[in-house]
């Protein structure tokens, strides 16, 4: 994967950065003052340059250097973008109040809240073929790394918490089987769809909603600090995610797509009707309890994620109802 095209001065001083191998001559510009002037949560200057930043401790690009992951002006310039995208992620969940013992059924309440428009409800019923492949697209800049930012986070957690989110990062490994890792599904998937399974692809028309549902799942695993906001998201994605799987998969059988290509699909319709109580409860639950000061955090992260996910869903929504395309327009992305 090449690094890729800026969208703006945030992530064009990062490419440059990148590219260059080597100081460039001007300092950032402040992802702050850019925040004055666009929504941060879909802002496609600002939620690119974090993913970029982001990506170094993935797989990283092919025309940048690998020890850019940890030099000094690039974590700086991320620390202040991400600055910006938790204020704006506060602003949308609003002040949170919750005890320890009470994660479990607050969990079940954030996760519950149906009152937004239902993308997976539009995907399953009314969606033809080419907004379903639009989709996929999307969610490939999530789900060809899928397990992996969570994963971060393993050894940021002890004990029974520890060991409940070894058991569902296990599950989307596919138990030590490539053949049944998550990725590797939705690779198939893709192929059926006649998309690209290079990583990465679909990264330059991927406006920033969907790049920041996916930073949103880097950031909390990759900082210490938050290490109770990412068991919190992980069980929002558990708790939420049997049912929209359900109907993606009746969806896509529905356009004429085969039990191959729907396996990603009815692997998270299982999966995670088991994974739900785990991540609840032994995850979520026992970390409160054995770490009172993460409690709002867990909630946080979990609040974090279901709005994401209605922000992402509405997008897709508003611009198929608009009859054109959710991804970026092809001259945005053009070099």
């Amino acid at each position: 994967m090449l690094v890729p095209v800026p969208r703006g001065p945030l992530s064009g001083w990062l490419a440059a950065r990148l590219l260059v191998h080597d100081d460039v001559a001007t300092a950032p510009p402040s992802p702050a003052v850019t925040a004055h002037h666009v929504d941060a949560l879909h802002g496609d200057d600002l939620q690119l340059a974090l993913w970029m930043c982001y990506e170094l401790h993935y797989q990283g690009f092919d025309d940048a250097a690998a020890d850019l992951e940890w030099v000094t002006d690039v974590l700086t310039f991320r620390a202040e973008l991400e600055r910006v995208f938790v204020d704006a992620l506060r602003a949308e969940v609003g002040p949170i109040d919750v005890r320890p013992r009470e994660i479990p059924t607050r969990l079940f309440e954030v996760t519950s809240d149906d009152s937004g428009r239902s993308l997976s409800n539009h995907l399953q019923r009314r969606a033809d073929r080419a907004a379903f492949a639009e989709f996929v697209m999307h969610r490939s800049v999530y789900h060809l790394k899928e397990a992996d930012p969570h994963t971060f986070a393993i050894p940021r957690l002890r004990g029974a918490a520890k060991a409940a989110m070894i058991e569902i990062q296990a599950d989307e490994y596919g138990g030590g089987r490539v053949e049944r890792m998550h990725s590797t599904l939705f690779a198939r998937l893709m192929d059926s769809l006649r998309l690209s399974t290079a990583y990465g692809e679909y990264v330059d028309c991927a406006p920033g909603i969907t790049l920041a549902t996916s930073n949103l799942m880097s950031m909390f695993g990759l900082h210490r600090r938050w290490r109770g906001a990412a068991a919190g998201h992980l069980a929002a994605i558990e708790m939420t995610s049997s049912l929209p799987n359900r109907r993606y998969g009746q969806g896509l059988r529905r356009l004429g797509g085969d039990d191959l290509a729907c396996a990603f699909y009815d692997e998270h319709v299982e999966a995670d009707a088991v994974h739900e109580q785990i991540a609840a409860h032994d995850l979520c639950g026992t970390l409160a309890l054995d770490q009172p000061e993460v409690a709002e955090d867990i909630v946080f992260g979990a609040a974090a994620c279901m709005r994401l996910e209605q922000l992402f869903a509405d997008h897709l929504l508003d611009a198929w109802s608009a009859q054109r395309s959710s991804l970026l327009p092809a001259a945005r992305r053009a070099a």
